[in-house]
């Protein structure tokens, strides 16, 4: 490797060791928009499903499968699109997702049969899945030290906001005129979001540093002027080495592949859980006897919840280590999840039921972004990130498809949250065994 120019300096260092500017919040704050359209895009399906149910006369078993539609996309697309963003960069990656997203919506609004359905939220789930990968490695390498893991956490409490905000908006003024005009409604936000990220949103410094590419130093000082920094006369010599590790095989290497396997089998195993929270509350609540619309408050209340413990869970961060919080809050998650099996006479009683368990399943999701941040090296955290969400996503998809079979086997309510809430206390046991291998942040 050649030697430096005379006065290079790591840009990345003076954004990780100086200030938070106000074009890093902002950027993160974009961030946290993409995170929160992610929250109702997800969602979407279900404040959709009681409607589609009674259009199609499907039964709970082909509807868990709609349901989980895009999770398997999702899944794709992190696996995919994670190791994209590590090649052609972070923004590129997330602007092609924000375009499939809109397009999956809008051609949502308008299928004709259930089988269109499943195909367009499949595809959907695919560009929901590279956006989830991109922010996380985004928002990382856009803070600073010092509020990095908080920061993070913020941008994961994007997901439930998302699904409040848009949740809300739906059942008041959209989900008694049809369950199309949910993805209506989605389709133009992920569309709005485009421009917003092309003027706001500068290529990760992170991402630009890594490997030899032609007009560096410029594309340096206006990443770094777009995070309100100042800019350098030059830069250290490109890190090559790492570009070529960029694949799935790096991830199993010596130094990562015990982290890789069980962040994976945590991962998954939660997001059965947490998964299955979100996606049977509505037909649930629709089956006990209550309107579409109560149905949708009461997964507004279990995003509520979901929000409260994101954000009690950054504040916390800032004192309290990552790994015992995970612990209690999986831990409390279980429990909780059981509790919201035993049902509720009344539907302020659902209503607080599922706001205690969005409270500890999605603390305990907030914490696994900072976790994977965390895990991996810069020139392999988007492909990290991607592979265990990906991979992990299974769990996600999983989760609606079994509890559908367990209702359709007879299974009561007590029973399929028992083993939906286990999902949670296996990953407890991954990451006691995950101690001393994984990198801090």
């Amino acid at each position: 490797m050649n030697a430096s120019p005379q006065g290079a300096t790591d840009p990345r260092a003076q954004i990780a060791q100086g200030p938070m500017r106000a074009r890093q919040v902002l950027a993160i704050g974009v961030c946290v928009l993409l995170n929160a359209l992610d929250g109702f895009d997800v969602l979407a399906i279900s404040f959709a499903s009681p409607g589609i149910a009674a259009d199609w006369g499907i039964d709970r078993g082909a509807l868990g499968i709609v349901l989980s539609m895009e999770l398997f996309g999702m899944a794709l697309g992190s696996f995919v699109l994670g190791p994209m963003a590590d090649r052609i960069g972070r923004k590129p990656t997330a602007l092609a997702c924000l375009a499939v997203m809109a397009t999956g919506m809008l051609g949502a609004a308008y299928v004709g049969s259930v089988y269109q359905l499943a195909a367009l939220r499949f595809g959907t789930g695919i560009g929901i899945g590279g956006m989830l990968a991109c922010t996380n490695a985004m928002v990382a390498e856009y803070a600073n030290d010092k509020w990095r893991k908080a920061a993070i956490s913020v941008m994961a409490a994007g997901y439930p906001v998302g699904a409040i905000t848009g949740g809300a908006f739906v059942s008041a003024f959209l989900l008694e005129d049809g369950w199309r005009n949910v993805f209506i409604f989605g389709a133009v936000v992920s569309a709005a979001l485009i421009p917003i990220v092309m003027l706001l949103v500068p290529e990760s410094v992170g991402f630009l540093m890594q490997g030899g590419r032609s007009g560096r130093l410029a594309k340096v000082n206006r990443a770094l002027a777009g995070l309100g920094h100042s800019a350098v006369a030059a830069v250290t010599e490109p890190e090559l080495a790492p570009r070529a590790k960029v694949s799935t095989a790096r991830l199993f290497a010596p130094d990562l592949r015990r982290t890789t396997i069980l962040l994976t089998i945590a991962y998954f195993t939660h997001v059965m859980t947490f998964y299955f929270i979100l996606k049977w509350v509505p037909k649930i609540v629709v089956d006990m006897g209550y309107a579409p619309s109560s149905a949708g408050g009461v997964l507004v209340f279990a995003n509520i919840g979901g929000l409260l413990g994101s954000l009690l869970l950054s504040v916390l961060l800032l004192r309290i280590g990552l790994r015992p919080l995970m612990v209690a809050a999986l831990a409390c998650s279980t429990l909780l999840v059981i509790n919201f099996g035993r049902g509720a006479g009344d539907l302020s009683g659902l209503s607080w039921a599922a706001a205690s368990a969005g409270f500890f399943t999605n603390a305990g999701m907030v914490a696994f972004y900072s976790l994977i941040a965390g895990a991996y090296p810069t020139e392999a955290r988007a492909g990290g990130t991607g592979f265990v969400i990906g991979i992990g996503r299974g769990g996600a998809a999983l989760g609606p498809v079994l509890a559908g079979f367990l209702f359709e086997g007879g299974l009561g309510l007590q029973g399929v949250a028992v083993v939906m809430g286990l999902g949670s206390f296996i990953a407890i046991l991954a990451l006691l065994g995950l101690k001393g291998a994984a990198r801090e942040i």
